[in-house]
């Protein structure tokens, strides 16, 4: 990236949920504010920078505040719902001290970008006079269920065969974000989720990591209740419009990637030959449904690349590795966009985390979808119905996709004649994407829309 343009012409205060697929989005946003001439600086829990590999050419400020747990953060907690409530508490407080302490340097601050989990965050922008902005990293349509059922506006506990909400399709039950149909699975993250939208209508801007022809009915209809922009998709620019030099990763990671053995692999591959299977940085798929779909693989006889997390590697069958060697590759963590972008890749088998779909869509690449929870769901809905770039591996009744499914899906993809208009669709989507975010694009747009309120507020 450039070297720190000066002056500065405003000076945004970015505020993430404390996990890597929250901070990623809105550090890729921050990257596009520096690009126009804001400054931008970070901010995340003091357990969670310990752990956090910065990119030493970034020109994007990283602070810290306190979430009560500075030694162990959330797994300090005694549960999910006093980690929260610490959070609120104790964010509050160490939130308006730095933003007061940042407020008495050469570049006070103007606006507070807040991940949507943290309502609260509004108040401390309020009371200290900045912008409140409001940053979703789910999708537009995810945020449009949420909304309906804090409002009221969807009766709870849902029933009939489909549910219908303004702007989008006709959704099945179980195509509903989990906390929504099985609302007792996750009960504080069910609350932590329709509170992002008990004071949505005080915030002066609210921004979407999606673009506008992904969603166009839901964005069409909450732009007429907020302030609404869609900013997306927040992939390094090198993957897109190439307008940010040198932009080709995130910049802060919480795993370290094994690369280079990745990439070397991937180099002696057919050209769309492997499948890359990824369920993300959060995600514990049960043991059962990691070896359906180790076996699944093994069965379709396609080469994959397969990211497991050092702690769910127990989960896979006995010596699943050692016999698989001639056709798959498994590791910890990747550069899943480096991977994604790289020729050999035929297929992402993906658990439908919005980072990932943003990811393939932006890089042209089919996905079989096999979600796991949260806004999954209705993201793999999206890939299958609306943008047509992959299809969903059914589950059984007991929540399970089975080795036969995996098969037969990713044989679907990489070989079968659906697999064909799968991939003209990604091709298409490909297009689209970098269209938004670049010159001139509906996302860039925006994101100038944006800046310029900022620099309004500095003149004010």
């Amino acid at each position: 990236m450039d070297k720190e343009p000066r002056p500065w012409s405003a000076h945004a205060l970015a505020f993430p949920y404390p996990a890597q697929g929250h901070i990623n989005p809105i550090l890729q946003f921050c990257k596009r504010l520096v690009s126009k001439g804001v400054k931008a600086t970070l901010v995340t829990t003091r357990f969670l920078s310990k752990s956090i590999h910065v990119d030493p050419s970034s020109n994007i400020d990283l602070e810290t505040i306190s979430d009560g747990y500075d030694e162990g953060g959330q797994a300090q907690a005694e549960s999910s719902e006093d980690y929260l409530a610490t959070f609120k508490a104790v964010g509050s407080e160490t939130l308006e001290n730095l933003i007061n302490k940042l407020n008495d340097s050469d570049h006070p601050v103007n606006a507070l970008i807040y991940d949507g989990s943290f309502p609260w965050a509004l108040d401390v922008a309020k009371q200290l006079g900045v912008l409140k902005v409001v940053f979703f990293t789910q999708p537009c349509s995810v945020c449009n269920v949420y909304y309906h059922v804090q409002r009221g506006l969807l009766p709870m506990p849902l029933s009939g065969p489909v549910v219908s909400i303004p702007g989008l399709p006709l959704l099945k039950v179980s195509e509903t974000p989990s906390m929504i149909y099985d609302p007792s699975s996750y009960p504080a993250f069910y609350d932590l989720l329709l509170d992002q939208f008990i004071n949505i209508d005080e915030a002066d801007w609210v921004l979407d990591n999606s673009f506008h022809k992904m969603e166009e009915e839901v964005v069409d209809w909450m732009e007429k209740r907020w302030r609404l922009r869609t900013i997306g998709p927040t992939v390094p620019s090198m993957y897109l419009d190439k307008r940010i030099e040198g932009d080709r990763n995130y910049g802060i990671n919480l795993f370290k990637p094994n690369s280079s053995a990745c990439i070397s692999w991937l180099q002696s591959k057919p050209i769309a030959s492997v499948v890359y299977v990824s369920f993300g940085s959060v995600v514990e798929p049960r043991v059962e449904q990691m070896r359906e779909v180790a076996w699944g693989l093994k069965r379709s006889n396609c080469y994959f690349l397969w990211v497991v997390r050092e702690a769910e590697l127990s989960k896979l069958p006995e010596n699943f590795a050692e016999e698989t060697g001639e056709k798959g590759l498994v590791v910890t963590w990747c550069s899943q966009l480096e991977v994604l972008a790289h020729e050999a890749i035929g297929c992402f088998l993906t658990h439908c985390g919005f980072n990932s779909v943003l990811e393939a869509l932006s890089l042209g690449v089919p996905m079989v979808a096999v979600p796991q929870w949260s806004d999954q769901p209705t993201n793999a809905k999206y890939v299958e119905d609306v943008w047509k770039t992959g299809i969903r591996a059914k589950p059984d009744e007991e929540g399970i996709v089975r080795r036969e499914v995996v098969e037969l899906c990713l044989r679907e993809v990489m070989e079968g004649e659906k697999g064909k208009e799968i991939r003209d669709n990604a091709r298409k989507w490909k297009k689209l994407s970098k269209e938004a975010i670049d010159e001139g694009g509906t996302s860039d747009k925006n994101i100038d829309e944006f800046v310029a309120a900022l620099i309004g507020q500095t003149i004010s």
